[in-house]
């Protein structure tokens, strides 16, 4: 499994490291802002998008609440159609399901899709043990696994790789020049990568939702790997989390809608593939065998708690897009999987507050990511949630904790406040100098206190 849990130094360390790199400030910057700037265009485009917003969360939160139920429903209609699911506690589960598929089959060769579920459960290093190659198919998870390197962000995985950056990878790995030139690097991951379509004994995929009703496997793409990956190899595994599924296909439509205007600012992604069990009987098409694997991992003990709305993200990225703390620090920063708001928010809850207790202070709680997730998912108010988690099992500072109810002491009446905010007036050069403030006010002016307050002034 991907090793989520990380200190509480290890945003600090990596964000610095980022900030100080212009060729990843730059590529971040630009990337984020297109993908950005193109989702509000299609919003504006699609008209009524609060009450848009508001369907899409009951439709999440409806499957949701009857999770089970839908769970029991899919596998019901997948296997009346030749299919085979099975529910994993654990990653380890999951990998060993994975595994076993592949021994009976004597496969050599897995074809993948982009999956971040296959990320959160380290399948490509359970198949590695086992004797078997793993080949990502997606172009910027290709990258990425040629340099044994984790993605940053969950709809662009290199999104801080420049085509330079490709074009050398890329070179080294044919042992021939490659130029920076997008239509050159495309055509070298072709070469690359096509034989593997064609060759692979398995392909798995992640899933972007299931269908209860109908046993539907629904993947959303658009480089068209995923629907090669699904049809071509003799098995499909689907590696998906629990809380994907939906309860009718009339449901999906929606969903869809908003995803693709989400995450890249397209009305509908480029490949839309709807598997519903495996290759029938006159079909010229599809695997022969098809196997969906419902991860649960962390998922279940966010049920009936005050974070059940987490299970509604799509996993669209578009509040990484508008995150400004992620648009310096980068995915790398948040762990090996989930980057940005919906990581700082997930991955705590995954494994564990004290195996990942600066995430929750990953944020300005400006409120833009909440705004931006197409599933109305609060996601400032639940990282303020998590920081009192923090403060409840006592994984902050006593220096920290010690300020803040001196701080509430303080302001708890009249008299302390009216004297607190008059001394603040005096301290706070100290406090941009030598104190808290100073690493805030180190590259920033720290404004002046009015020299009378507002209510001094009536």
């Amino acid at each position: 499994m991907a090793d989520l849990a990380q200190s509480a130094e290890r945003f600090r360390v990596i964000a610095r490291g980022k900030l100080a790199d212009p060729r990843i400030q730059s590529a971040i910057d630009s990337s984020t802002d297109r993908l950005r700037s193109h989702r509000v265009d299609a919003w504006d485009e699609l008209g009524e998008v609060e009450e848009r917003r508001s369907r899409a969360y009951e439709i999440r939160m409806r499957a949701i609440r009857d999770i089970d139920g839908n769970l029991e429903r899919f596998r019901t209609a997948l296997e009346a159609r030749g299919g085979h699911v099975a529910v994993c506690a654990t990653a380890e589960e999951a990998n060993a399901y994975v595994v076993d598929v592949c021994k009976r089959h004597g496969a050599k060769l897995v074809a993948k899709s982009k999956s971040m579920a296959t990320e959160e459960i380290g399948l490509n290093e359970a198949l590695e043990a086992a004797g078997v190659t793993s080949v990502e198919t997606d172009l910027g998870e290709y990258v990425l696994q040629l340099e044994n390197e984790h993605p940053v962000h969950i709809v662009a995985p290199a999104i801080e790789k420049t085509k330079e950056d490709v074009a050398r990878i890329f070179s080294k790995e044919e042992g021939v020049e490659v130029p920076p030139v997008l239509e050159e690097v495309t055509a070298s991951a072709r070469r690359q990568l096509r034989q593997v379509f064609f060759d692979a004994d398995v392909g798995v995929t992640g899933a972007n939702f299931v269908v209860a009703e109908t046993g539907t496997v629904v993947t959303v793409t658009n480089e068209g790997n995923g629907r090669l990956v699904a049809s071509l190899p003799k098995v499909h595994v689907v590696i998906t989390g629990i809380e994907r599924v939906v309860e009718r296909l009339d449901d999906l439509p929606h969903l869809l809608s908003l995803l693709g205007r989400s995450a890249t600012g397209q009305r509908l992604t480029s490949y839309t593939h709807l598997v519903t069990g495996p290759r029938r009987e006159g079909e010229e098409d599809g695997p022969e065998e098809i196997h969906v694997v419902f991860l649960e991992n962390g998922r279940r003990n966010l049920l009936d708690t005050k974070y059940e709305e987490m299970l509604a993200c799509i996993r669209c990225g578009s509040c990484l897009n508008v995150c400004p703390v992620y648009r310096k620090t980068a995915g790398e920063a948040y762990g090996p999987v989930y980057s940005g708001p919906m990581g700082a928010v997930l991955t705590p809850l995954l494994v564990g507050i004290d195996q990942a207790p600066s995430l929750p202070h990953a944020s300005s709680l400006c409120g833009a990511c909440t705004e931006a997730c197409p599933v109305k998912i609060p996601l400032h108010e639940l990282l303020l949630e998590l920081r009192r988690d923090l403060v409840d099992e006592h994984e902050t500072s006593w220096f920290e904790r010690l300020g803040f109810s001196l701080w509430s002491f303080a302001w708890s009446t009249t008299f302390g406040y009216r004297l607190s905010s008059a001394l603040a007036r005096f301290g706070h050069r100290w406090a941009s100098r030598f104190g808290p403030g100073r690493v805030w006010a180190s590259d920033r002016e720290l404004p002046a206190f009015a020299k009378k307050r507002f209510r001094d002034s009536r």
